[in-house]
């Protein structure tokens, strides 16, 4: 059987947007965010970041000092009592490195489509978490319901986006904490297969 996942945009949503993160002592979790992440495992959704890394294309970080970073995001979590089950990231850039026009980057659901098939996960039970329209429109595109935090770039979009996109947004909240409290609470849980 397939199982509900929550997908989470990783800076400005889980830790603390500095641009371009590119060494591990800048990694900063947001306050609230392993709480959040220990609830959602809690609850029984698999938990993955979604995140692009465009540092990667723009030759600030290599892919193994990504691995670094995210070894440390997770270390960090796991201090929590947080786990996240699975990390997919999109390294290219139209504009830097090789200029690669790929089909991971966010917006593309490709990334979400990806963790679904390698974990058998259900996408119209899930949810994706971000602070930027694109992690908005990842979501969407790919059959879940979409939450929006104020941190990182949150209120920027907030500000920037219509009413009618708006409406289309399932929650926003103050923080990845907030977001877990209203996905965990009975009512929004999303229903069991039949």
């Amino acid at each position: 059987m397939s199982q509900p996942a929550v997908f989470i945009d990783r800076d400005g949503t889980i830790n603390v947007n500095v641009h371009h993160l590119h060494r591990v002592e800048d990694l900063q979790l947001i306050p609230g965010a392993a709480e959040a992440i220990a609830k959602l495992n809690t609850a029984g959704y698999f938990v993955i970041i979604i995140t692009n890394q465009s540092a990667i294309a723009r030759g600030l970080l290599t892919e193994e000092g990504l691995a670094e970073i995210h070894t440390e995001l997770e270390r960090l979590l796991a201090s929590q009592n947080a786990t996240i089950n699975a990390i997919y990231h999109c390294p290219h850039h139209p504009d830097y490195g090789d200029k690669i026009t790929c089909a991971c980057r966010k917006p593309s659901p490709t990334m979400l489509q990806q963790a679904a098939a390698d974990h058998t996960l259900d996408l119209s039970r899930s949810f994706m978490i971000g602070d930027n329209y694109s992690d908005l429109q990842a979501g969407w595109n790919a059959g879940c319901q979409s939450a929006l935090v104020r941190t990182g770039y949150g209120e920027q979009v907030i500000a920037k986006t219509n009413a009618e996109n708006k409406q289309k947004i399932s929650y926003i909240g103050d923080d990845l904490l907030d977001v877990a409290n209203w996905i965990t609470d009975q009512r929004h849980l999303p229903p069991a297969p039949s």
